[in-house]
């Protein structure tokens, strides 16, 4: 059997039992390969991911390599068939290896942020993720999770209180990011883009440093 199918069973098992999740958007979810971009508040998200995919089974997963010799993470990683990614060099082989996979029809589960927002609300965006959608040709679908605050888990499993988490999936879209002297540009505004679009299905407190962004308040004035 597939070990998506086995971790999503124990997923569905367990995480009803932790949180009370609310889930909107499923129609939005593309067939055939894409990435799903999401804001990165907790620990859980990654988990809830698995949850809301149903019947998805083909998922390229980048996680940094400092957990691929974890004596839990590791070996989960492993059985689940993540990519183990360098955060601090370029990483051509795990750059190809998503790219082949996307292609190839899986999901690329990205937090463009690269990390837990410690302000519990989005930071800058890093380029990594427009790079991978304009280099596979592949759609984004954008993403929000609130809730998942590790501080906000932990409060409410000390008092055995399951937490509330809603998630958001946003239509998908295509980037389109132009070869050239000006690369760096465009791969900033479609990082942009991915960010902004992300926060508009976020409530205004979360939207951290893209709160006051042209492009989000023109993604308001359309919703």
């Amino acid at each position: 059997m597939n070990p998506h199918k086995i971790f999503r069973f124990f997923v569905k098992l367990i995480i009803p039992i932790l949180a009370d999740v609310e889930v909107h958007g499923r129609e939005n979810i593309p067939q055939g390969g894409f990435i799903l971009a999401m804001n990165h508040l907790g620990r859980l998200d990654a988990y809830l991911l698995h949850y809301c995919l149903e019947n998805r089974n083909d998922f390229a997963v980048p996680v940094a390599e400092k957990y691929q010799h974890h004596p839990f993470y590791g070996r989960l990683g492993n059985w689940l068939g993540v990519v183990w990614v360098d955060r601090f060099n370029a990483d051509y082989r795990a750059v190809r290896k998503i790219i082949q996979r996307m292609q190839d029809g899986a999901v690329l589960v990205i937090a463009p942020e690269g990390t837990r927002s410690r302000t519990e609300a989005l930071i800058e965006g890093k380029p990594g993720v427009a790079f991978l959608a304009a280099r596979a040709g592949v759609p984004v679908m954008p993403v929000a999770i609130t809730g998942t605050e590790d501080r906000v888990v932990s409060e409410n499993w000390r008092k055995f209180k399951r937490a509330k988490i809603v998630i958001r999936g946003g239509e998908s879209f295509l980037l389109d990011v132009p070869r050239g002297k000006d690369r760096d540009e465009a791969l900033k505004t479609a990082t942009d883009e991915i960010m902004c679009r992300i926060a508009v299905l976020l409530p205004e407190k979360y939207r951290g440093v893209y709160s006051g962004h042209p492009r989000l308040k023109e993604l308001l004035k359309n919703a």
